[in-house]
């Protein structure tokens, strides 16, 4: 595994996530195309994921893609597909370009899930209308604890019609940043979940799944797998980082770094709190190519026969020599946003030079000027503290809404309140 890590390029797909760090953050760091080019040269996988976020706020997409494409590599762009329509036109379908839509069911179970109504018909159309202009287009799905299986399969019968090239579908995971902690699924959860819905379509055969038959056997409980957290290499607007897409604990300034100087035995399932109930494609996926290279009878007899839906399941990883959790994921954000406040102050620092340059001593423009200089200098300052203070609250405004949540329990009328 450590020699694949390294070597094996065909394992990696890299994603470029400005995923909840909001525009300003991703604006900052991919100011034009060159610096997304770069970070995709530095890494060499052949497949380049650009997630959200929404990357299509961002106004360099276009030519990002345009520039991985022209490196030969596998484009997807991950989208919420609310801006779809407006902006298709800027792109060209390529066999090597694809759509991946998020959808997380059908249309109440996508709109409670995004908590906004209408959202899961606006995706739909979109759907039809890239696929009318030719392009590829998935669709990609996240489960909650209140999966119901039975509509899972119908939703996956519905999309499957829409002749969609391909379905990802992943548990969801408690990520730190998450602002809903109260309905993500626990490992044992996860398996049962899977195992109603894939038994509802033939061992999963009957829909187009976009991802490896041995990571939905092990989400269905048919294999005991530790994760591959290098195997999605992920570079945000802090850097490369560590260790893996849903964690941020920590960033390397080069790709080489990332993959030599991380401790990786630090993480995973058994290893880290954090990654307890972790069961995300981005971690499994390349666990599954990985086991499918060296076993190769074992995905065929998946992709022969379906997932296995009943009698016992695979052990799991004892979790009892775990390491606690450390949560520092705040502490990035405010030092990355104190950092592009300096460079933008100074950035401004010459105007005062540019007003004496111009304005005799005596002159009335001048004085004027400077006299806002001060005015400038103190709203940029009260600008720093509004930011920081909004981080810090984001953070009480989070544990505070669980501890309500958890306060009323399964009272509908008040959760909704």
């Amino acid at each position: 595994l450590h020699d694949l890590r390294l070597n094996d390029a065909e394992l990696k797909a890299f994603v470029l996530n400005p995923r909840l760090y909001g525009s300003r953050l991703f604006q900052a760091l991919f100011k034009d195309d060159s610096a997304a080019m770069t970070a995709i040269d530095e890494c060499g996988a052949p497949v380049v994921v650009l997630a959200g976020g929404e990357p299509l706020l961002h106004k360099e997409l276009p030519q990002i893609v345009e520039g991985a494409l022209k490196r030969g590599k596998f484009v997807t762009v991950c989208t919420n597909a609310l801006l779809l329509e407006k902006r298709i036109g800027d792109y060209k379908p390529h066999s090597r370009f694809n759509w991946s839509i998020h959808l997380d069911g059908d249309r109440e179970m996508h709109d409670k899930s995004v908590c906004q109504k209408g959202v899961y018909d606006r995706a739909i159309e979109a759907i039809k209308v890239a696929k009318d202009k030719g392009f590829r287009v998935n669709i990609n799905g996240t489960l909650f604890s209140d999966a119901q299986p039975e509509r899972v399969a119908k939703f996956l019968d519905d999309v499957k019609a829409l002749g969609i090239g391909g379905i990802t579908i992943s548990p969801g995971y408690a990520y730190e940043r998450a602002p809903d902690q109260q309905h993500f699924l626990n490992r044992t959860k996860t398996k049962q979940i899977f195992r109603d819905i894939l038994k509802r379509g033939r061992g999963g055969k009957a829909w187009p799944f976009f991802q490896s038959a041995l990571f939905l056997d092990f989400l269905a409980g048919n294999q005991t797998y530790q994760c591959t957290p290098w195997g999605n290499p992920t570079r945000t607007v802090f850097g490369w980082q560590r260790p893996c897409y849903l964690l941020g604990e920590g960033y390397a300034k080069t790709y080489k770094e990332l993959m030599e100087d991380t401790d990786w035995d630090k993480y995973g399932t058994g290893n880290y709190e954090k990654c307890a109930d972790c069961m995300v494609h981005s971690g499994f996926e390349a666990t599954a190519v990985v086991d499918a290279v060296k076993r190769p009878w074992k995905i065929a007899a998946v992709t022969l026969m379906g997932v296995k839906t009943d009698g016992p399941m695979a052990p799991d990883i004892p979790l009892h020599n775990q390491r606690p959790a450390e949560f520092v994921f705040s502490r990035h954000v405010e030092t990355k946003l104190a950092e592009i406040d300096e460079a933008q102050a100074r950035a401004k620092k010459p105007v005062a030079a540019e007003y004496s340059s111009h304005c005799a001593p005596g002159c009335e423009g001048r004085s004027q000027q400077v006299r806002k200089l001060p005015r400038l200098r103190d709203q940029r300052l009260q600008n720093r503290c509004d930011i920081r203070c909004s981080v810090r609250l984001h953070a009480v405004d989070r544990r505070r809404r669980q501890s309500l949540l958890r306060a009323v329990g399964n009272d509908t009328q008040y959760r909704k309140r």
